[in-house]
């Protein structure tokens, strides 16, 4: 019940700080490091390690603590799959198409063991609940693999991918609060303590300018799994009803990242994953903003869209404007974002960050 939620909070804080501790030795001694060089600022071999505390951090206490249900034997499963690949990948640099594999696989754990998946979207349409049917497993596979994968791209700043997760969480623990799913929200309390524990050593602060560790591939992918088993169980749940149209606007900046950058490789006939310096935070970066600038200003706005789709919700503004509106951010940004460094010049420019004259040649990753 909520009473124990701070409990909760404290103890997967205190326990994601001492793994930290306890596996960056483990981490020097077996390479599990992120090297600089390249595109990467950071100065020394950092463990990517983050994750998997993480993951120990809120798995363990789970399975000692917690009644093994269907939903969460199946996150569980689906969680095992995404660490181990994820360590063998920050180990050995696997092939995306590997990467992808395990998030099915994760997925259809989710599904097919845990009997969490998507049925029904909302009064999308105005008329009715719309029930996907034989659709429901893909819808819930894709919506899974691109949540995870959305986060993992833009875990590419000191504290980003972390912060933008912990708002998401946060407003799930509102959501889960507001329909009266205690259940749901004392999970996500120990899930929000373990991952500010894990920002406490790699967001950057005046005392220490560089992260301490990495969340790896392992981390990003297990967040990003857990936050679309949160939303799933929060609006597929008929004892405690919260529209599925709310959602896509809890973790809005990276999901509208991800899909437009999908869309630009796409026309340019390039592979989806292929890595360049066309992500919103970079072109924040470019704009002239600190790597916590950044951070800053994309939590902001993604507390600030999760927050008024909340309202508007609440205000019973007809859900086919929530789909509308999403694909007008989803164009706005295309549009804004086509030319990336006459977009990081135009803000830099509006903003007062830059005060160049012409926009900075665009640096490939």
């Amino acid at each position: 019940m909520w009473p124990t939620a701070p409990l909760e909070f404290a103890a997967a804080f205190s326990a994601v700080t001492a793994l930290i501790y306890l596996l960056g030795p483990v981490a020097r001694r077996i390479g599990l490091l992120d090297h600089p060089g390249g595109r990467k600022d950071h100065r020394d071999p950092t463990p990517v390690t983050g994750g998997l505390a993480i993951a120990v951090g809120t798995i363990i206490p789970a399975i000692l603590l917690t009644e093994p249900t269907p939903p969460l034997v199946g996150l569980g499963l689906g969680a095992v799959i995404l660490i181990v690949v994820g360590i063998f990948d920050d180990l050995h640099d696997l092939r995306w198409s590997w990467r992808i594999l395990a998030q099915i696989a994760a997925a259809l754990a989710l599904v097919y063991v845990g009997g969490v998946k998507v049925e029904q979207i909302g009064l999308v349409l105005g008329l009715a609940n719309m029930d996907l049917g034989y659709l429901s497993a893909p819808f819930t596979v894709l919506a899974t693999v691109g949540l995870i994968n959305a986060l993992n791209m833009v875990d590419g700043l000191d504290g980003l991918a972390g912060s933008l997760a912990l708002c998401a969480i946060l407003m799930l623990i509102a959501a889960g609060l507001y329909s009266g799913n205690t259940e749901l929200v004392n999970g996500l309390v120990a899930m929000s303590g373990a991952v500010a524990a894990f920002l406490m050593f790699n967001l950057r602060f005046p005392w220490r300018p560089r992260a301490r560790v990495f969340l790896g591939n392992s981390g990003s992918a297990y967040l990003g799994l857990v936050m679309a088993w949160a939303s799933f169980r929060l609006t597929q749940n008929a004892h405690h009803p919260v529209s599925p149209v709310l959602a896509p606007f809890l973790i809005a900046p990276p999901v509208i990242d991800c899909l437009v950058l999908i869309v630009r490789r796409a026309l340019h006939r390039r592979s989806p994953f292929a890595a360049d310096r066309t992500h919103v935070h970079h072109l924040l970066l470019d704009a002239g903003f600190p790597v916590t600038g950044v951070v800053a200003i994309l939590c902001g706005v993604s507390l600030a869209m999760g927050s008024m789709a909340a309202l508007a919700l609440w205000a019973d503004v007809p859900q086919p404007l929530f789909i509308i509106v999403y694909l007008g951010l989803l164009v706005s940004y295309f549009a804004v974002s086509r030319q990336p460094e006459k977009a990081s010049h135009w803000i830099g420019k509006v903003t007062g960050r830059r005060k160049d004259a012409a926009p900075k040649p665009l640096v490939a990753e």
